[in-house]
């Protein structure tokens, strides 16, 4: 556990947070907190185990004890010595069995504390109180972060509409605590079936070209990165690298950001609407066709993957995660993605994942969701002051840039922190440091929507000349009322 409470010390054993490591404030991984209460658990069972243990030896030495009893008169000194003895060494056992007994349930008793803090804390969030009478106690003219802003204001959008709408704040709360954080997916879905946004469906996407060679690659996190990026500058490509790993082969998928430019039904699959089709819809036609060039370029079932994402790549890259067919054919082991929103995402269990994220950059935090503090989850938020740009090239902002990332993910391969080592070994462990490899670059294209039919319109009756109105008409001299089943008038 980080910052734990030292042996010997006679605390009670205390989580902390990692400590911030120069720019990077790092959550989640071995340093976190979820996986420090596991490890108090984990902590509190083995003790358990010794005190079983224990518990047999105290028997044993009764019973040794007892059996000494009949040889006491064979010789009174010795004898009477030996079960003192016996008997003292028994006494002992009893006292650290005791002793480790009263550890393991302080233990137990510290993971409960924490876990109903946790869960309190949980709960006021959720119903969106937020403040130091609530012990989120901010540092000293601290000033709350673009992502952690954009956030909040999303997580808490209903408790918001609920205020505008004159309800009492205590319903607001009740009925957002119901509800629960703002569901993005489904506003999504039900944003595309509105009038003149159904181009915000996703439609099946095709690998239309390849471009296969051979160059040098940085597997590190920031090389990587920097190849989404180098891979972004052309319309609808992803790159997948075949690489010779740890002695077996291994696949790296690249999915760049949002690529601007074009019509919104337009055919690049990383234009704006591929960003509803992520959000909204899983990914479900981006990752088949990535799943279609993993084969083209001669991935086999049950060869290891990393998939890297930056910004809407990034959201394809976690939904892989989760994706049961792409799962089922190929043995995803990392995810990688940098000022990506993901926090709504969870990954099928043992696949590790490193986010890169900056307090300015509110893209991240267009979920309304934090990630998850896991063991296998790693998010690394960076906190650099950054210069702002001309207007000309501002962007999304300057804390959204691949670059600033990039420099980042330097910093984390270079760190010391434990978490953070951790999470570039698994990396490592999987794709190695770098070398020459095998790229292969794909174009995709997201196939033509069908044109929407018009229904003809079914033309009016004339109208009566008397009266205007149609079906109005009273039969002239010589005229027989219209058979409608009804008596004609």
């Amino acid at each position: 556990m980080a910052d734990a409470t030292p042996v010997d010390s006679g605390g009670a054993p205390r989580v902390s947070a990692p400590p911030p490591d120069g720019i990077l404030r790092i959550r989640g991984g071995i340093g976190g907190l979820s996986f420090q209460f596991e490890e108090l658990l984990a902590g509190a069972a083995a003790l358990d185990g010794l005190v079983r243990r224990l518990q047999s030896v105290e028997v044993e030495a009764d019973a040794v004890k007892h059996a000494l009893f009949p040889y006491q008169r064979d010789s009174y000194t010795s004898g009477s010595n030996a079960i003192i003895a016996v008997g003292e060494a028994g006494g002992d056992v009893g006292r650290v069995r005791s002793q480790l007994q009263r550890i393991g349930d302080d233990v137990r008793a510290s993971y409960r504390e924490y876990e109903y803090a946790e869960a309190r804390n949980a709960l006021l969030l959720r119903l969106g109180l937020r403040g130091t009478e609530y012990g989120a106690a901010p540092e000293p003219f601290a000033l709350p972060g673009v992502r952690d802003t954009v956030e909040d204001w999303i997580a808490t959008a209903p408790r918001s509409l609920a205020a505008m709408l004159g309800l009492p704040a205590p319903l607001a709360a009740v009925l957002e605590s119901l509800r629960g954080p703002t569901d993005i997916r489904g506003l999504v879905r039900e944003a595309s079936e509105a009038p003149g946004l159904m181009f915000l469906k996703p439609s099946p996407v095709s690998v239309v070209a390849r471009e296969t060679f051979s160059a040098k690659v940085d597997l590190s996190p920031a090389g990587l990165l920097r190849r989404a990026g180098a891979v972004g500058q052309q319309a609808g490509r992803i790159e997948v690298i075949e690489v010779d790993g740890t002695g077996r082969p291994a696949w790296v998928v690249i999915i760049p950001g949002t690529q601007l430019g074009g019509t919104p039904e337009g055919a690049n699959p990383f234009d704006p609407a591929g960003i509803a089709e992520a959000l909204g819809y899983d990914s479900a036609s981006t990752a088949a066709a990535i799943r279609r060039a993993l084969q083209q370029a001669g991935a086999t079932p049950g060869d290891r993957l990393v998939a890297v994402g930056y910004s809407q790549g990034g959201i394809h890259a976690m939904n892989l995660s989760k994706d049961r067919a792409f799962l089922a054919e190929y043995d995803l082991k990392f995810v990688l993605t940098a000022g990506s929103p993901v926090g709504a995402i969870t990954p099928a269990p043992g696949i590790r994942s490193l986010h890169l994220e900056h307090e300015q950059d509110w893209v991240p935090g267009a979920d309304g969701e934090a990630n998850p503090d896991t063991r296998d989850r790693v998010t690394v938020t960076l906190t650099n002051p950054l210069e702002i740009p001309p207007l000309k090239d501002f962007g999304l902002g300057p804390g959204h840039r691949l670059e600033n990332y990039a420099d980042g993910a330097t910093l984390i391969s270079t760190s010391r922190d434990s978490t953070l080592r951790d999470s570039t070994a698994a990396l490592a462990a999987v794709v190695g440091t770098g070398g020459t490899a095998m790229v292969s670059r794909f174009t995709l294209r997201r196939d033509a929507r069908p044109a929407v039919r018009e229904v003809p319109a079914v033309p009016a009756p004339a109208p009566s000349p008397r009266s205007g109105k149609a079906g109005n008409q009273r039969p002239g001299p010589g005229r027989s009322p219209a058979r409608t089943g009804a008596p004609g008038y």
